[in-house]
């Protein structure tokens, strides 16, 4: 019956988890592993601790008000700030769904497959799936999805680490006085969270209609999805750090990691890397559009849900595919530099997160709207501490970044 139980809530806490590991994440722990080897695993623990604390206060906030964020922030703050916001998340979305179209278009290729054929097919695919789907099915092809990520794992032991070293360097923090080490722990913890996954998960968590009864069982579900999310980037470290690293190897793409790997660790574990990166960018460039468009219909009033028929809800399902086709056009233009569009998106996660954190502290301690369910003395602590930590590791990286 537990089980049971346990399935009927799961899914809104897995997959946000799962998405975070999207394509430009995957080239961080790439990079990472790459350039220090085993040294940064240390951060995966922290950034566990603020997963959870943060995912944790969307999913109570979507279950006790029945509401989501944007819809929250509308009716507390008003219009103007709902505005403000709104329009920060949708350039910041659009261009992180662009940085991940250019991850199916890398993993791709290492299948021998063009972008210009292969991104068309993925675009079409996904926006069938959104749109013909329902609710139900979707949340099952995206869980089907997230148990993919565990091919990192596998690449992982295919690539014969030292396991006695690597869980060392999981458990005692290490320090190098190098720029790059320094920019690189920023962006691990950073990347943990983005502004987006607030908005999704309490979005979901509604239209599953969760509610307050749910919540045991959905802080299981959270807690499994940043579990799974931190052995992910652990495993992408890990694989990187035993072949990459020994040898000087370094990568700027996730991609560059994968075929690296194939003469070090086996044809076998560059394969599954390639397929774990055509995976997660897949998955993020279904979902990060839709989280736009539950945050930005839910902050205007309109109708929005994937259990909603195109007529019942078009701007909801015109803003996703807007997003989504907007992201494949420009990955598709011929020339056009990738990169700066990624660190575009990294600015505006990083000018948008602080605001979202503050307002999340603020609606989870109003007692109008969370009763008995707003944070005790302990969660106040430990959420603020983590709030506090990502807005100065944000400015840190948003530094270091221009």
């Amino acid at each position: 019956m537990g089980l049971a139980l346990f399935l009927t809530v799961a899914g809104p806490g897995i997959i946000t988890a799962a998405v975070d590991n999207d394509a430009n994440g995957i080239a961080t722990y790439s990079t990472a592993g790459a350039h220090f080897g085993y040294a940064l695993l240390w951060s995966l623990p922290v950034a566990l601790i603020a997963l959870i604390v943060v995912q944790e206060m969307a999913a109570r906030m979507g279950a006790v008000t029945g509401m989501g964020l944007a819809d929250l922030i509308r009716e507390q703050f008003g219009v103007r700030a709902a505005a403000a916001i709104m329009g920060s998340l949708l350039l910041a979305n659009a261009a992180n769904t662009i940085g991940n179209f250019a991850g199916v278009a890398g993993s791709l290729e290492i299948f021998r497959l063009p972008r210009m054929v292969g991104v068309p097919i993925v675009t079409v695919a996904v926006a069938v799936l959104v749109l013909r789907g329902g609710y139900r099915l979707v949340e099952r092809i995206f869980l089907g999805a997230s148990a993919m990520y565990l091919l990192y794992a596998v690449s992982a032991v295919l690539a014969r680490p030292d396991w006695g070293r690597a869980l060392r360097s999981a458990v005692v923090p290490a320090w190098r006085p190098e720029p790059d080490y320094a920019f690189l722990l920023v962006a691990l913890i950073g990347t943990t969270i983005a502004p987006w996954m607030q908005f999704y998960h309490q979005a979901s968590v509604v239209d599953k209609g969760l509610t307050a009864d749910d919540l045991r069982l959905e802080r299981v579900d959270l807690t499994l999805g940043a579990l799974i999310t931190v052995l992910v980037a652990g495993s992408i470290i890990v694989a990187t750090a035993a072949t990459l690293f020994p040898h000087g190897i370094q990568v700027e793409q996730a991609e560059d990691a994968a075929r690296a790997l194939a003469p070090l660790a086996g044809e076998y574990a560059s394969l599954l890397f390639a397929l774990g990166l055509l995976n997660a960018a897949v998955f993020s460039v279904a979902i990060i559009p839709l989280s736009t468009a539950y945050a930005v219909c839910e902050a205007f009033g309109w109708e929005a849900g994937l259990d909603r028929s195109f007529s019942q809800a078009p701007i909801f399902y015109g803003l996703f595919l807007a997003v989504l086709a907007g992201g494949a056009l420009v990955v598709l233009w011929p020339g056009l530099p990738l990169v700066p569009v990624m660190i575009a998106s990294q600015a505006l996660n990083g000018i948008l997160l602080p605001a979202v954190l503050v307002i999340i502290l603020r609606l989870v301690n109003d007692r109008r709207l969370m009763g008995s369910r707003v944070n005790g003395a302990g969660a106040n602590l430990i959420a603020g501490t983590t709030t506090t930590l990502l807005v100065l590791l944000t400015v840190i990286l948003l530094v270091k970044s221009f």
